[in-house]
Formats: structure tokens, C-alpha cells, sequence
């Protein structure tokens, strides 16, 4: 049950295409995973059917098979997201070595897969600002065993204070009215009124208008929604041009999905495999380097340097960092972070007790591989105990890297004869 001025919108926009689109709400919807890189090549599953042909590591799957409760989920060897969602990012292009930011980031989808292209070189900043979406954003990170991200729970405002013209490219994929999400969330047809998405408008205005100041001269940005709404999509772009005359639309390569203006890209439900979207690509002019990084690195703690001795670690190019007793490993184009609420400044290393290192979940889940391992197989019941938090049988004595099929899932610590679980409770099924 749509909502009848929405319905009389459609149509005019529409046009002649408005009974297909209707017709495409009447469909199953497509369901898709995007795969994860940064764990090495993509595994062979039955449930995973033909590519987003958009996104390299995208796929459809068999809406029955329920892959977040497969293991690999948890190793984060796949991330669920929705098929259109995955645009804004191919749009973006980000490259290895440059500095991203993704301005409204939570829950994290479209934050890992430009974590993915950038192939673990580079600085990338994930914001959020609800503090309960930024924590969800920070899990996911975690998850997919990302180690050159900074998670922020700031104002755009905020941190266009204090990263003035820091990155190569901005994503910003606003808070809007949802009306390309009806067929997935009912919540969007109830909370959808005309002004909501006057609302909304006003709202990406403010949001583009510091977004634009992150972007360095030359640099890219790009914003998206997943309304259908004029008024957030083309309007909201042509009013920020003329306030910001160094920002012109970027002309971009885009077959599959179809041209409203230069620069920009309608994803209609009844023209592909996916549902509403909106993106549009612009540049802002110049060509200066941004400047690096104050260098701010820590010692790293005998503790530490002895664990990764014994397990064989060998740490990325980054910096030490210390939040209390936490250590982390922060990727070194981060710059200071004084003035911002940070919630991860990096990869987790694990915690600096008085005499011993206590490995971080972080840490398990960037690893591939080390010198101390116990081989699980994702269909066995020790895996299932594994991930019920129950110790189970194994040789290893010490820290251990518990992997299924060779995918890095959690830490166990053994005497030779069991392994105590330290799969976080909070994850324990």
C-alpha cells in the first residue's frame, strides 16, 4: 500500500515506465553478498548465483540459503548488501594508496567494499553520527578483518573543521527518504510523507556543503541516495553546484545504469536486478597534494613484539597507537586525532597487561595465517562448538588461530590437550 502522493509523482516521472516499475514490486527481490579481497580469493558456494555486474566481487544469491549464519560470515569472507548499494563505490572509484573518507557510513557496507579496492594501502575514514549505527559500523570493520580504517562518531561539521581538503575522494551516501527501499523495509512506506522528503533535503544540503570541504583540490566526490525523489537527488545536486562553483559534474562510464545529467545515474527496480538508487560524480577543480601525516607513532611493547615473535606476525606499514591499556595499529596517513570521538584508530592489536599481551578479535580476523593454527572445517560440530563459545579438542599449546577452511575466525588458547574459547561472547550463537 504506497502512499497515493507518491504514486501520483511516480507516474509523472515515470511516464510511460510506471506500470513496469510497479510490475518490478510485484517481484522477489534479488538478494546479494559481495566477497572480501582482503581474505584472499573467493571460495566456490553453491548458493552464490551470477555476478552484479557492477561490482567485481558481487554476486546474487539463493534467498533461501541464509548465508549470515554460514561461518563464513562471521570470517568475514562476504559481506550481504543489497545489489544498487554497491554502485555508489564503483562510481567512486577508489584507488590503492589514497585517502577516503565515507562521511554517513553505518552500517558499514559500502565502508569495506572501498576497503577492498584499496587492497590495505592508504588511510580510510568511516563516520557515523549515531552513536548506536557507529558501533554496528565498527563491528563490521572489525569483521572484515580491515586494518587501514579509522571509525569516527563525529558531525560532518566536526570533521570538516578539523580535515579541511585531507582526501582524494568523499562518498557521501546520505540519510534520505528511502523510497527505493519500499519493496526491502515496510518502515520506509510508514514513515514516508512529502515532508520528510523536504526534510531530507534540507538535511544533504548541510551534509554536502561541509562533505565538499574533506575534498581535496582535483579530488572526487560522490553522492548518493536511495530515494527516487527530485528534490533529493538532482535538485540537491544542481543547488550545490551553484553554491560551490569549484565543484563540477565529472563525466563517468556507467552502462548499467541509466544517465539523469552528467555526471549522474538513476538505478531503476524495473531496469536491473536491484532496487532505487541515485548517484552523481563530481570533481573539484585544482591540483594540489594534500600534506602528510604528522608523524605520531609509539613504541610498540616488548609484550607485543614478543607475541608476534612466537606467532610469526608481521605488521603492515602503520603506527602505535594506545587507547588506555588497548593497543592498535593505526595506518600512517592517519592524521591527529585531537578534537574528534574516535571509536576504532585502527587495527586492534589486543590489550598490554602487566606482563603478558592478550590478542584482540580484531586481530584474529586480519590475519591470514601464523606460525600457531587449529584447521577447523566450516560443516563440522566442532566449528559449531567453536562458535557456541565451548573449548574443544586440539594439540596446540599457547595462543592458537582458530580458522575454518583456512579463513581466519577467532583465538583459542591450548595446553596441549583443549582449546579454551575466546570467540567473543558477545558473538557466540
Amino acid at each position: 500500500m504506497l502512499p497515493q502522493e507518491f504514486l501520483d509523482r511516480m507516474k509523472h516521472q515515470l511516464g510511460e515506465e510506471y506500470d513496469l516499475y510497479l510490475q518490478s514490486l510485484e517481484r522477489p527481490r534479488a538478494v546479494a553478498l559481495r566477497f572480501n579481497p582482503l581474505k584472499g580469493d573467493a571460495p566456490s558456494l553453491d548458493f552464490v548465483k551470477e555476478p552484479v555486474p557492477w561490482e567485481p566481487m558481487g554476486y546474487y544469491y539463493d534467498p533461501e540459503s541464509r548465508p549470515g549464519l554460514h561461518p563464513y560470515h562471521e570470517a568475514g569472507v562476504y559481506y550481504l548488501q543489497e545489489a544498487s548499494a554497491m554502485a555508489p563505490v564503483s562510481l567512486l572509484d577508489p584507488q590503492p594508496g589514497e585517502r577516503i573518507c565515507d562521511l554517513c557510513a553505518a552500517p558499514g557496507g559500502k565502508s569495506t567494499q572501498i576497503a577492498g579496492r584499496l587492497k590495505g594501502e592508504g588511510f580510510l575514514l568511516c563516520n557515523e553520527y549515531s552513536p548506536k549505527r557507529a558501533k554496528i559500523l565498527s563491528r563490521n570493520i572489525e569483521r572484515l578483518g580491515i586494518a587501514n580504517a579509522l571509525v569516527t562518531n563525529e558531525t560532518p561539521q566536526n570533521l570538516a573543521k578539523h580535515l579541511s581538503g585531507y582526501f582524494h575522494r568523499v562518498l557521501i551516501d546520505a540519510p534520505c527518504s528511502g523510497e527505493g527501499m519500499f519493496r526491502k523495509e515496510e518502515a520506509a512506506i510508514t514513515d514516508w510523507s512529502q515532508d520528510t522528503v523536504e526534510m531530507c533535503a534540507r538535511r544533504q544540503a548541510e551534509i554536502l556543503d561541509h562533505g565538499a570541504q574533506l575534498v581535496r583540490p582535483g579530488g572526487r566526490l560522490v553522492y548518493s541516495t536511495c530515494t527516487f525523489a527530485p528534490e533529493e537527488n538532482e535538485q540537491t545536486v544542481a543547488a550545490f553546484l551553484q553554491r560551490h562553483p569549484d565543484f563540477y559534474p565529472e563525466t563517468v562510464s556507467a552502462p548499467w545504469f541509466t544517465e539523469a545529467g552528467e555526471g549522474a545515474f538513476r538505478l531503476w527496480p524495473h531496469k536491473l536486478l536491484g532496487e532505487g538508487h541515485f548517484a552523481a560524480v563530481l570533481r573539484r577543480e585544482g591540483d594540489s597534494e594534500v600534506t602528510d601525516a604528522p608523524d605520531t607513532s609509539e613504541k610498540l611493547p616488548k609484550v607485543w613484539t614478543d607475541f608476534a615473535r612466537e606467532l610469526g606476525i608481521d605488521l603492515p606499514g602503520g603506527k602505535a597507537v594506545s587507547f588506555g591499556q588497548s593497543l592498535y595499529w593505526a595506518p600512517r596517513e592517519m592524521p591527529q586525532l585531537r578534537g574528534l570521538k574516535v571509536l576504532r584508530p585502527g587495527l586492534e592489536l589486543g590489550t598490554v597487561k602487566k606482563d603478558r599481551f592478550e590478542p584482540a578479535h580484531a586481530l584474529a580476523l586480519w590475519l591470514r595465517g601464523c606460525k600457531n593454527t587449529h584447521d577447523l572445517r566450516s560443516d563440522s560440530k566442532d566449528t559449531e562448538r567453536y562458535m557456541h563459545g565451548e573449548t574443544i579438542a586440539s594439540d596446540r599449546k599457547g595462543w592458537c588461530l582458530v580458522q575454518v577452511d583456512g579463513y581466519s575466525l577467532g583465538w583459542g588458547k591450548g595446553d596441549k590437550t583443549v582449546l579454551k574459547n575466546h570467540y567473543p561472547k558477545g558473538l557466540r550463537r
